[in-house]
């Protein structure tokens, strides 16, 4: 079972934790373990320590609805909640005092895609009392103060809060026609605001001093280059700064005395680098930098201005501490070694610093949140992710790399099975979705480890075009969907089944959203080894998403859309499943949600019409309620039931 209480001493951390070896085969795992959604999540301690704000998820009909709900402390007894309509949920929250919480508001659009955020800001008291729609396209005249300040055609932004905290809150303001960022500060009980900055340039991010002066806007321009604003005290003005910062210039924090701050930043493309810069010499020292991975979490200190420690890495994360005799760089030490084989979160302190609320997670482990105190050198369970699962049934991620077939190292994750000595198992290839931005991580992956608790190897890669690298690689990886990303998930491919344990006979494809794409791609240009393939949620037509109904709605999703794909109709019907259903040989599944916006149903019918075309019709499941990806419980089970049988039924024993 999951550790339910930890005691620190002061001169070391003892704790009797579950071990991560596992000398046996795991039994099964229920199916229900992997539907079930984590009930707890997204943790935030009140700056007093004397609340604390959940996500909760609570059964409605068929599914479950996120609502912030307030606990006092350490009672855990609940004092209030918040509840979005139908659909939107709590995306993040921040405490303005010890008694009020301003939440920004996000949309599900499906199981496989990251909520979005609206531009909308709600506050509300811990009691649910006074509750405010503060900003937002829905602004004052819902509230009645039209006559006051008018409707926000603008998408907003949380860039930070007042020290000391006074209820109030620093929005930047995204407006619609895209050529103005605006900075307010905005009252969270009255919804007053006050303008602080308004820029000439779109989506810049605003970055304070210790002082809580605004000194950096930054973004990036129409070039790809990093732009960057400095406000000068001098005659009150922003100042655009020509000098080139390179693809990537991301002002963070200040030292507490603001004659230096932390920039990431990317002068030439590669992995992100973590910096620190005089304000007035503008010397550089490299805090941090990796020669295949950028920047990871920043662990947050007890204090405001500089973090504690980086943890980032290729395969398995490690700990970086920009000073290791700090109180906060040792008990993150401390703690640390307190969880062997996971890694510990800082996710923050009370005012005083006394109290710390901290995450744990793994590749085995969905996480586990706990409160420590510095006084008692003690720390509680709060409550465990997905909490129908135990670690030691899971199986580890173990981090891979290999050379692809023009030279460039790429890694990924392999996770095994239980097996017996000798066995050779059949393998499923995961390509993540995206993929421009998104990648795989040594963290817990429900898919892989539900796959491997049914006997399946699963082989994950960070094809050209993923996150975690850098500017240059994401790049690598524009009008390549079908080139050179399936080049990588092939070589990742032969790589894997050249291994001892694996069965390249017994080879399957799956994916969601781009790695649906992929996993039929793979099937059309692998007809020998792919021996089944399973698109969920995905896109066959490149020509649907460059000319579809989103790209004429949105010219921001158009632009993107010519970025990663270009314009030219050969070349995305080279790349489109739908025009290769003649090449794919594997039996298919196609798995998706009726009213899914982000890959509307017509890929997955236009893919259905063309393998039944060439007399190679596909399975079918088709949830006419969901999005992108299934949300209710009914629907997630049958989901991952006809999985398992179709991959039992084609590469199973």
């Amino acid at each position: 079972m999951r550790l339910k209480l930890l005691v620190l001493a002061a001169h070391l951390l003892a704790a009797s934790l579950p071990s991560l070896a596992q000398a046996q085969p795991a039994p099964k795992v229920p199916l229900s373990a992997f539907v079930h959604e984590d009930q707890y999540s997204h943790p935030r301690l009140a700056p007093d320590g004397k609340h604390i704000a959940i996500t909760v998820r609570i059964p409605s009909g068929d599914r479950f609805v996120p609502v912030v709900v307030f606990y006092s402390l350490p009672d855990l007894k609940q004092v209030g909640a918040i509840r979005m309509p139908a659909f939107e949920l709590p995306l993040d929250y921040l405490w303005v005092s010890n008694n009020r919480v301003v939440i920004t508001k996000g949309k599900e659009l499906g199981s496989r895609e990251q909520p979005v955020a609206t531009g909308e800001i709600l506050a509300v008291n811990l009691d649910g009392s006074r509750q405010e729609y503060i900003f937002g396209y829905d602004m004052f005249k819902a509230s009645k103060r039209g006559d006051r300040y008018g409707d926000d055609y603008a998408w907003g932004e949380i860039e930070g809060l007042p020290r000391p905290l006074n209820e109030h809150v620093y929005v930047a303001s995204h407006t619609w026609s895209g050529n103005h960022s605006l900075l307010y500060d905005i009252d969270s009980v009255g919804a007053a605001r006050k303008l602080i900055a308004d820029l000439p340039s779109p989506k810049m991010n605003f970055v304070f001093q210790t002082d809580r002066t605004p000194r950096f806007a930054y973004g990036v321009g129409e070039d790809s280059y990093a732009l960057l604003y400095r406000y000068d005290d001098s005659n009150a003005r922003w100042n655009l700064l020509t000098e080139k910062n390179g693809l990537r210039y991301a002002p963070i924090t200040f030292r507490p005395d603001d004659k230096s701050f932390i920039v990431k930043m990317s002068p030439k493309g590669g992995p992100d680098e973590l910096v620190e810069e005089d304000i007035k010499t503008g010397a550089r020292t490299v805090l941090f930098a990796d020669r295949d991975a950028s920047v990871g979490t920043l662990q947050p200190g007890s204090r405001a201005g500089m973090p504690t420690a980086v943890t980032a890495g290729v395969g398995i994360p490690r700990v970086h501490y920009f000073d290791p005799a700090s109180d906060d760089a040792k008990l993150h030490k401390t703690l640390s070694d307190a969880f062997p084989g996971s890694v510990v979160t800082f996710i923050n302190f009370t005012e005083d610093g006394k109290t710390l609320l901290f995450g744990v997670d793994s590749d085995r482990d969905p996480g586990s949140y706990y409160l420590f105190n510095r006084a008692t050198g003690k720390a509680d369970l709060l409550f465990a992710s997905m909490d129908a699962i135990e670690p030691e049934d899971m199986r580890p991620r173990t981090p891979i790399s290999f050379k692809t077939r023009d030279g460039v190292t790429l890694h990924g994750f392999m996770t095994m099975p239980a097996h017996a000595a000798g066995a050779r198992v059949p393998l499923v290839l995961l390509p993540h979705g995206g993929p421009h931005g998104p990648y795989d991580s040594w963290f817990f992956d429900g898919d892989a480890q539900f796959l491997a608790s049914r006997g399946y190897a699963v082989l994950q890669v960070n094809f050209r075009g993923s996150g975690g690298r850098g500017v240059n690689f994401e790049h690598a990886g524009y009008r390549q969907w079908g080139a050179k990303i399936m080049d990588d998930l092939s070589d990742g491919l032969k790589w894997a089944i050249a291994q001892p344990d694996i069965d390249g006979k017994r080879v399957c494809a799956y994916g969601a959203s781009f790695g649906g794409y992929a996993a039929l791609m793979m099937a059309a240009r692998e007809p020998d080894l792919i021996k089944c393939a399973v698109g969920y949620a995905g896109v066959y037509d490149l020509n649907l998403i460059v000319n579809g109904d989103q790209a004429k709605r949105d010219k921001t999703y158009a632009a993107f859309y010519r970025k990663y794909l270009g314009t030219d109709k050969a070349e995305l019907d080279r790349y489109s499943p739908v025009t290769l259903a003649a090449q794919i040989k594997a039996p298919v599944l196609l798995i998706h949600g009726g009213k899914d916006k982000r890959a509307p149903v017509e890929h997955a019918e236009a893919m259905r019409d063309a393998l039944v075309k060439v007399n190679h019709a596909p399975e079918w499941l088709l949830a006419p309620n969901e999005g992108h990806g299934f949300y209710d419980t009914a629907n997630v089970t049958k989901f991952y039931e006809t999985l398992a049988a179709f991959l039992d039924k084609n590469i199973g024993k």
